[in-house]
């Protein structure tokens, strides 16, 4: 997973979206689709971006995989993303 490959996947607003949902907790993909007027296939698609992002891990429990956000890689874009806010530190 590369930092490039995260961004790609933030820039789909219906990958946002899950991540949305996702904050509230894991789902099944099923769940997921409910709130999308979308196909379960469509909905693979954005949650294995999503997965290779490393913004969700997943785990199968019986015959259902539920997927859970990965706060990890949002802590490194932020710590990543924090070094701009200093700004120049030279007088002008």
């Amino acid at each position: 997973m590369s930092l490039q490959d995260t961004f790609k996947a933030l820039s789909d607003p219906t990958r946002r979206q899950i991540l949305e949902l996702l904050r509230e907790g894991r789902l099944t993909a099923g769940e997921i689709g409910s709130h999308f007027d979308m196909t379960g296939a469509t909905v693979s698609h954005h949650l294995s971006i999503l997965k290779d992002a490393g913004l969700v891990n997943d785990e199968r429990q019986g015959k259902f995989i539920y997927y859970e956000l990965d706060t990890s890689i949002v802590e490194d874009i932020m710590g990543w993303a924090a070094q701009f806010l200093g700004g120049d530190k030279h007088e002008r």
